[in-house]
């Protein structure tokens, strides 16, 4: 979203490795340490961030017939395109998530009624302490934008989806693509939709409902596209949208009883994570 401060420490790492001589780094000097993606869905503290941003560039695709091994440093989004052209169907909804696989696995991101867990087969985790494991996905318990990594100190290295062949893949991979362009504010400034569908409802819907679409505090917007999507349209700062966020929940707590509880993520300067 373009606000927050800067970070203390700042590493680039493309290889295990240098994830493993990252996490030591931290571990060593007992600072926070955060994984970073593409930073999709995370808003920074304005004072910024006292410890080490991580940024995972492990980046490769192997497949092998309705197999795919990846890095998690890799696009979903380019691997939703990449699957979709190879005749492989499964991951068509992760066009246009503007997030990395490992982004994806940890928040278990999903559209159009499916999940990033509904096709993971396996995945690589580098605990904080350089022990390396796989995790089948019967071991790993996902729920809605949950998954068992965020209680976990360390980073996604890898993970091996399975899909399945289909001739229709790649036109309902375009066909995604579209329906995104015409209903998200994908020009603007954003962090994706800022709050979870409570069951049985949506929560775009909801604050329409409750007269909040073009709500502004500060530089930040209540966006007049798509009422789950909170835009910088120029200047805004951490706390704009903090406080924005707030003026919504409460709105709509008001006037629909429903509870909205956060997608986006808030990094603290001290390494707080607010889910």
């Amino acid at each position: 979203m373009k606000v927050g401060g800067e970070a203390r420490y700042y590493i680039k790492v493309g290889t295990i490795e240098e994830l493993r001589e990252a996490l030591q780094f931290a571990k060593e000097r007992q600072l926070p340490f955060f994984i970073l993606g593409k930073g999709s869905n995370c808003i920074f503290d304005d004072e910024g961030f006292s410890g080490l941003v991580i940024h995972n560039k492990i980046e490769f695709c192997n497949l092998n017939e309705t197999k795919v091994e990846v890095g998690a440093g890799l696009s979903f989004s380019w691997l939703g395109t990449f699957t979709a052209k190879n005749n492989l169907s499964g991951l068509e909804f992760a066009s246009g998530i503007p997030g990395t696989v490992g982004g994806a696995i940890y928040m278990n991101a999903g559209s159009n009624g499916l999940e990033t867990k509904d096709f993971l087969e396996s995945c690589n985790y580098l605990f904080q302490d350089g022990t390396l494991r796989q995790f089948d996905r019967g071991e790993l318990q996902f729920s809605y934008r949950h998954s068992p990594f965020q209680e976990m100190k360390g980073a996604l290295v890898s993970a091996t989806f399975k899909l399945f062949k289909s001739e229709e893949a790649r036109k309902r991979q375009i066909e995604l693509i579209h329906y995104r362009k015409n209903t998200q504010p994908l020009k603007d400034c954003s962090a994706g939709c800022v709050f979870r569908n409570p069951v049985n409802a949506k929560a775009g819907a909801l604050i329409e409902a409750s007269g909040l679409k073009g709500a502004k505090i500060g530089g930040a917007e209540v966006s007049l596209v798509h009422a789950n999507f909170i835009v910088n349209k120029g200047g805004a700062t951490s706390k704009d949208i903090k406080m924005l966020i707030e003026h919504v929940s409460e709105t709509v707590k008001e006037k629909t009883g429903h509870t909205l509880k956060k997608e986006v993520c808030f990094i603290s300067k001290d390494g707080f994570l607010n889910l």
